[in-house]
C-alpha cells in the first residue's frame, strides 16, 4: 500500500495553522524517478483520468524552463516548486508533484510539504532498471531532446532507488504498465471521490451571499459595459445540432445563438470523445420571456419564504434565473447544453436541466458533491469541453454556459461584453 497521511475516511491530522496547506479534500501524489521513468506520462494520465481540478507541478518545467538553472542542492527551484505546490492545495487544486528529485536535494521540501498537507498525501517512486531507461529514452518522438541528451547523460544522473527517509514512498517496479500505475494511484489516493475545485455552497439558505460564488445579479456584473458587436442570430438547426424540442416555441427561437457562439459550440462538439454528442436545450430567449421566468421564480420564492425582503429575493431567484436586464440568452450569448449518447439519449448528469436549487437539493450546481461518480464524470466532460471551447459555466446550473456577455466578461476580467440584448429578427 502506499504511504500516506491523512486517511480518505476524513481522520485526518492537526497540521499547525502557521504552515499547514490544502483542505482535507485535497490530495497531494508526489512522483518520484530517474530520467525516463515515466513520471511526466503518469502526471499527465492522473490529469486525463480525472479532468480539471488537478495541478501539475514539474521539475523540469520550474528548473529548466522558467529559471534555466543546474540541479544543485541549493536551487532555486527547490523552494520554487514547494511553494507552487502549497500555493495550489490552498486554491483547492489536487498535486502532482513530479521530478527525478534527487532525495538529497529535494527530500526537505517535499516531507515539509506532506507534513504540512491537510489531505491525503502519497508518494510513488517509479524503480526502472538503467537499461530499461535505456529503451524508454530511445523510444521518445523528439529528436532534438534525443540528440541534445545522451546515453551517457542517462548513465551519470541515474540512482539507483534513490528513496526519500522515513519510508515515505511506494515502490513501483518497471513491470507495471501506464495505465496499473495510474489506477493503482488512483486507487490508493481515493482520488476518483474527491472534489475537483473548491465546491459553490450546495444548500444555501436563499438568503445567503454566497461569497464564492458571483451571481448574475451581483453589481459587477450590471457594471460591465456592452460594446455590441452586431453578429447576428442564427439557428443550431441548420448544423447538424441535436436539439431537445423541450425549450421550443413557435418562433424557434430557442435554437438561434449568435453566429460566433455557434463556432465555440462546433468546437467543443469536436473535444467530446467518441460517442458522446452535445444535446442542445435553449440559447436565445426573448426578453418578455426572460422576464415572465425571473417574475415567476421570484413569485415563487416569496410564497415559501414570507419574511424575505425584496433584496433577498431578488438575489436567490438570480442563482436560477439571470435577472433581465443583463441575461446572457437574451443578448443570444448562453446555451443550455448536457450530453447524449450516439444515439441521442440523453446522459446522466445527476440531475435534470433547469432543476432548481430547491427541487434538486442543490445537486444542479455544477461541482455538487451529492451527485453520483458516473453523473460526475460526465459533468467534467462537458465542463472540460464547453471552458476549453471558450465559454465561461454560471456554477449554479452545470447546463448554462456563455460567452461574451457581461458575466463571462467579468469572469474573465475583460473591459466590455461584445454582446447585448438582441431581438429576434
Amino acid at each position: 500500500m502506499a504511504r500516506m497521511t491523512g486517511t480518505p475516511s476524513g481522520a485526518h491530522r492537526r497540521v499547525p495553522t502557521a504552515t499547514a496547506a490544502g483542505r482535507e479534500d485535497t490530495r497531494l501524489v508526489v512522483i518520484r524517478g530517474n530520467s525516463a521513468s515515466g513520471k511526466s506520462s503518469v502526471a499527465q494520465g492522473l490529469r486525463d483520468h480525472y479532468g480539471r481540478g488537478i495541478a501539475i507541478v514539474g521539475q523540469d518545467v520550474i528548473r529548466r524552463n522558467v529559471l534555466k538553472e543546474h540541479d544543485t542542492a541549493r536551487g532555486a527551484n527547490i523552494a520554487l516548486l514547494g511553494r507552487i505546490a502549497r500555493e495550489a492545495l490552498n486554491a483547492g487544486f489536487h498535486v502532482v508533484l513530479e521530478g527525478i528529485l534527487y532525495a538529497d536535494r529535494y527530500s526537505h521540501m517535499i516531507t515539509s510539504l506532506v507534513r504540512d498537507h491537510r489531505g491525503v498525501s502519497c508518494c510513488y517512486y517509479l524503480d526502472v532498471p538503467l537499461e530499461s531507461t535505456f529503451v524508454r529514452h530511445a523510444s521518445k518522438a523528439d529528436a532534438a531532446y534525443l540528440a541534445q541528451v545522451t546515453d551517457s547523460h542517462l548513465a551519470s544522473w541515474y540512482r539507483e532507488l534513490d528513496l526519500l527517509p522515513g519510508g515515505l514512498e511506494t515502490v513501483i517496479p518497471a513491470d507495471s504498465t501506464l495505465q496499473d500505475t495510474i489506477a493503482r494511484i488512483v486507487g490508493e489516493t481515493d482520488l476518483a471521490s474527491a472534489s475537483p475545485t473548491p465546491p459553490p455552497q450546495c444548500k444555501p439558505s436563499q438568503g445567503d451571499s454566497m461569497s464564492s460564488l458571483v451571481l448574475m445579479s451581483d453589481p459587477q456584473v450590471a457594471a460591465i459595459p456592452v460594446r455590441e458587436c452586431g453578429e447576428p442570430l442564427v439557428d443550431v438547426r441548420d448544423h447538424s445540432f441535436r436539439v431537445d424540442p423541450r425549450k421550443q416555441d413557435p418562433l424557434g427561437a430557442f435554437a438561434h445563438v449568435r453566429e460566433g457562439v455557434l463556432a465555440r459550440l462546433e468546437h467543443a462538439r469536436s473535444l467530446l470523445p467518441a460517442g458522446t454528442d452535445l444535446l442542445f436545450i435553449e440559447g436565445y430567449r426573448p426578453l418578455a420571456l426572460q422576464q415572465r421566468y425571473f417574475t415567476e421564480y421570484r413569485d415563487e420564492l416569496a410564497a415559501a419564504h414570507h419574511g424575505w425582503t425584496a433584496e433577498q429575493l431578488y438575489q436567490a431567484a438570480s442563482r436560477y434565473v439571470s435577472p433581465p436586464e443583463i441575461a446572457p440568452h437574451s443578448a443570444g450569448a448562453a446555451v443550455d447544453v448536457t450530453l447524449a449518447d450516439q444515439d441521442g439519449h440523453e446522459l446522466d448528469l445527476g440531475t435534470r436541466v433547469n432543476a432548481s436549487p430547491e427541487e434538486s437539493d442543490g445537486a444542479c450546481f455544477t461541482h455538487a458533491p451529492n451527485v453520483s461518480d458516473r453523473a460526475r464524470h460526465h459533468r467534467m466532460l462537458l465542463l472540460n469541453a464547453m471552458e476549453n471551447a471558450g465559454f465561461t459555466n454560471y456554477r449554479t446550473e452545470f447546463w448554462h454556459f456563455s460567452v461574451a456577455d457581461r458575466y463571462d466578461a467579468l469572469m474573465r476580467q475583460e473591459p466590455h461584453a461584445r454582446y447585448g440584448p438582441i431581438e429576434l429578427p
